[in-house]
């Protein structure tokens, strides 16, 4: 046997690469080997740390129980002072005079936007009472006319006759229309009843202009009788004076077809009322019928 094989024969088999297996697997078993040392090591890490932990909550633990029983023999009165607790002050924070009014508002801001809502109201409400034109009269018109209440100038054509009473350097009549037509759900739905309750049981406006249908809403002898002032007027009809005939449409900026045969003027006769005293009501009518007066003179003077 020569030297090379002698030399072949005394390396160990372990230490040699098998020349059959594949650098593929060769890398394969030294990647497992690595992981498996990576893993152990890993473990040793977490095993370390898990200690630490235990250790360190053993501590907390330990310094608890000895807080709560020095806390005990303080309350107890064995002791007067503790080494290990000591009272805790908040420190006082001290702010500058912006940031006590930012944390002011910061702290209040609900209630403050409510008041603010409530402020804002409050002033929208002050000043509409304060704007708000007031008339020198009220007219009443009841019953059921679009024509009337949203194309004439029937405003207008009264102030004409009237004065500035309440001294605010016009003369303004306001017409309060209550489009009531007999039919119960339609003056439901436009709240007609209400505005009847609220505006015949006040004083506000004695001058009325209405309907066949106005009739069934006002009580016995509710209007003056008109004969009696009017003897000779052929437009009067007792308490009525009519208005189909004359030309009060033209007056009013319509044309004469858009009054049917039914439509009059009257004014209502001063009484007790529920929220008004006769008193009350004879001064308005008093003013009022110089008005009225004015308006059938200058119907009957024109046809």
């Amino acid at each position: 046997m020569n030297d090379k094989e002698k030399n072949q024969k005394s390396v160990p088999d372990d230490d040699r690469v098998h020349i059959t297996k594949s650098i593929f697997e060769t890398q394969k078993e030294i990647r497992k080997k690595s992981d498996e040392e990576e893993r152990l090591k890993q473990a040793e890490r977490e095993c370390i740390i898990d200690k630490q932990k235990r250790k360190a909550q053993e501590a907390h633990d330990k310094r608890l129980e000895a807080e709560r029983l020095e806390l005990l023999r303080l309350k107890q009165g064995i002791i007067k002072e503790s080494a290990t607790i000591h009272e805790e002050h908040e420190e006082k924070i001290k702010l500058t005079f912006w940031q006590k009014i930012v944390n002011f508002f910061y702290h209040n801001k609900w209630w403050l936007g409510i008041g603010t809502v409530f402020a804002v109201i409050a002033v929208v409400l002050f000043i509409n009472l304060f704007n708000k034109p007031h008339p020198d009269m009220i007219v009443l018109v009841i019953g059921e006319s679009y024509a009337i209440s949203q194309e004439s100038s029937l405003d207008e054509y009264i102030a004409s006759f009237a004065d500035d009473y309440n001294g605010n350097g016009e003369k303004l009549v306001s017409v309060y229309y209550i489009p009531y037509t007999g039919i119960e759900t339609k003056d439901y739905a436009n709240s007609v009843h209400t505005k009847l309750t609220a505006e015949l049981q006040s004083a506000h406006g004695v001058i009325l202009i209405g309907n066949k249908l106005t009739e069934d809403v006002l009580f016995d002898d509710a209007l003056t009788d008109l004969s009696e002032i009017y003897p000779d007027n052929k437009y009067v009809q007792n308490d009525k004076f009519m208005l189909s005939e004359t030309d009060f449409a033209e007056k009013i900026g319509l044309e004469k077809n858009r009054i049917s045969d039914d439509w009059f003027i009257s004014i209502r006769e001063p009484r007790n009322l529920a929220y008004t005293e006769l008193d009350e009501m004879q001064e308005i009518y008093d003013r009022d019928f110089a008005v009225f007066d004015a308006i059938i003179k200058d119907l009957t003077e024109t046809e």
